[in-house]
């Protein structure tokens, strides 16, 4: 993993929020609270929380009677989602998922939305989700499908190999599709002390208002612009514009409406 992989500072959160959740995270968001849909009581933690998309749906759809704490390593996507919203029962609080600053046993479910895949040392995070649950409890997370899965995200990277073609940004290819081997993540969890395991293959679409929504989105709103700039410090409206036709081309000119893919993983203490 890159140094710049785990970076979301600037206007990174803003963009992200804006043009990156309601493409690729709001509608798995809204899978996985209707997988929550029975939950009545309890503590739920949110590691990797990022801009707070998950957690504001589970607010609106989950009763006062669980609690909900939402972390991230980032304080500045910690401050962002906590701005975000003014609901009482979320706390928020800067963590890091390798070492969470809470007791054992605290928690009956833990998610996580596609955050696993920028963990350093997986199974530690594993070992630090099982150590907070309580028996009984559920570890609930996505993870993303290999980028040929996901049409907008392979068209945004093969634009960018294109414009850099002896050193092509990989950011995506690298971090968040690349982390997609079901069974070295079952074995981590079984590592980890998870021993009832469920993966299952989710597909849902990836829209956007436009080609250039997407590609402003991926380019600007998440790490992939570190090693855009990196490769041109003056070039991120030129990439994000060759990454834009990429997508019209591939998908169409109007709105977009494209296939992705995630695995969503269901651990049990």
């Amino acid at each position: 993993m890159s140094q710049t992989d785990n970076v979301f500072a600037g206007s990174i959160p803003a963009i992200y929020d804006r043009y990156m959740a309601p493409m690729f995270f709001a509608p798995y968001a809204a899978d996985l609270a209707e997988r929550l849909r029975n939950v009545n009581a309890g503590h739920l933690l949110e590691i990797a929380a990022g801009t707070g998309v998950v957690t504001r749906v589970l607010a609106r759809s989950l009763p006062q009677t669980v609690s909900i704490i939402a972390t991230d390593l980032n304080q500045p996507m910690v401050d962002f989602a906590a701005a975000q919203t003014n609901a009482a029962r979320i706390t928020w609080r800067q963590a890091d998922a390798l070492h969470l600053p809470f007791p054992a046993a605290s928690f009956d479910i833990v998610i996580c939305q596609f955050g696993v895949m920028f963990f350093p040392d997986k199974v530690a995070a594993y070992r630090e989700v099982h150590r907070v649950l309580r028996p009984g409890g559920r570890f609930i997370f996505t993870t993303w499908d290999r980028i040929e899965q996901n049409e907008i995200t392979l068209a945004v990277s093969d634009a960018l190999a294109e414009l850099f073609p002896g050193n092509p940004p990989r950011f995506m290819t690298r971090t968040p599709h690349g982390y997609h081997d079901c069974e070295r993540i079952q074995e981590e969890l079984r590592a980890a002390g998870f021993s009832r395991i469920e993966a299952e293959t989710q597909q849902l679409r990836s829209c956007a208002p436009s080609a250039r929504d997407a590609a402003i989105g991926l380019c600007q709103g998440s790490p992939l612009r570190n090693e855009i700039e990196e490769r041109n410090p003056g070039g991120l409206a030129e990439a994000t514009e060759v990454a834009s036709r990429m997508i019209a081309k591939r998908l169409g000119s109007g709105r977009i409406d494209a296939k992705m893919q995630a695995f969503i993983f269901t651990a049990s203490k």
